[in-house]
């Protein structure tokens, strides 16, 4: 029997519709939003004028080709521009991998704890969303490729992952690839590439440049601080820089963004800023949330995930209510399946500091 009104492929309506961190808290004199790992420190000065001096042309489409950014992406990093898809945002290229590789009945993998997107963006190509174990709230390569089948067409890996802010190394990222089938996608997903101090992490680019099934994406919305303009790059073979540029938007990037970013890029003493304040304040917040009893899951990202007991009152969502009364935002993670915890984005100084004093608080230790 036809249907009476039109209906959305299958798999569009199992898809649980993606909700942002919050940013208000009602009653509150004044409000910390560390809900989205958004910048304290803000965008450059020069990202900044660049945005706005774009303002006096609205009436000109933006370089379909993104050029210049790509070329600055290029610069930076020492690759290849034509190696390089621009988009509205990371999630706009994962979206673009979906759409470009799965097809009704493939199967793409992530992890137990991965980023919400992955699943969202496999289910809206027709494809089957397939969860890996963690370990330790951490990617294990071993449960990843167990997982593998003929169905499976992509793997998606969050290094750092969110919202843990764990990480795999590099030695064990290679791993995974060396065991995957070569028609299969891996996808690693570098958005807090920057933050991370460790000797053996690696974004992906050595891999993405000598494979022919790999991709990395990276984010202007973390510590470039352009969350608002939506930006995001990626680097991958020229086959698979060829399939997508055949299917993404025309104009997907707008013109502010694009200035913006090429001017983020050039501002490198702004971005050491960046990576500062977090060393400083990642290894703090650790440390004293620590100290009060509460465990925080060891995070190379610029966020913590900070676990509450569960008894006696002492849950994630009471410790959630007893901080937003005070402005205090931070992010309930229960849809990551991590019901007794919240995800605190690293922010400036006072708000750091008033987060732990709540905490003290709610817990009855201050």
């Amino acid at each position: 029997m036809p249907a009476l009104r039109p209906e959305p492929r299958p798999g569009v309506l199992k898809i649980k519709a993606y909700v942002p961190g919050k940013s208000d808290a009602p009653g509150a004199a004044k409000v910390y939003k560390l809900s989205s790992n958004e910048s304290p420190l803000g965008p450059s000065p020069q990202a900044v004028a660049a945005y706005h001096a774009v303002a006096e042309h609205l009436e000109d489409y933006p370089d379909g080709a993104a050029t210049a950014l790509r070329e600055a992406i290029g610069r930076t990093y020492g690759l290849d521009p034509t190696r390089i898809v621009c988009g509205a945002g990371s999630d706009d290229l994962l979206n673009l991998l979906a759409r470009a590789y799965l097809a009704d009945g493939d199967e793409a993998i992530h992890t137990t704890h991965g980023f919400l997107v992955y699943p969202i963006t496999t289910l809206g190509a027709g494809a089957t969303p397939v969860v890996a174990p963690e370990k330790n709230f951490t990617a294990d390569v071993d449960a990843i490729l167990a997982c593998v089948t003929e169905r499976t067409k992509i793997v998606f890996l969050a290094n750092p992952n969110n919202p843990t802010g764990t990480f795999i190394p590099f030695d064990e990222v290679k791993r995974l690839h060396r065991g995957l089938p070569p028609h299969v996608l891996l996808v690693i997903d570098a958005a807090y590439a920057e933050y991370v101090r460790r000797n053996d992490y690696a974004a992906g680019i050595e891999l993405v440049a000598t494979s022919e099934n790999v991709v990395m994406c990276r984010t202007f919305s973390k510590i470039y601080g352009l969350a608002a303009v939506r930006l995001g790059w990626l680097y991958g073979p020229p086959h698979i820089v060829d399939a997508l540029n055949r299917i993404r938007g025309p104009f997907n990037v707008n013109a502010p963004a694009i200035a913006a970013g090429v001017a983020a890029m050039a501002d490198s003493a702004h971005v050491e800023r960046a990576r500062a304040h977090n060393d400083r304040w990642l290894a703090w917040l650790t440390e004293e949330i620590g100290r009060l009893g509460l465990d925080v899951t060891p995070s190379v990202a610029n966020f913590i995930l900070i676990h509450f007991p569960g008894d006696q009152g002492k849950t994630a969502a009471a410790a959630d209510a007893f901080l937003s009364a005070r402005g205090l935002v931070l992010r309930q993670v229960g849809v990551y399946g991590l019901p007794n915890a919240l995800r605190m984005s690293v922010g400036c100084e006072e708000a750091n500091r008033l987060v732990v004093q709540a905490l003290a608080e709610f817990l009855g230790k201050a």
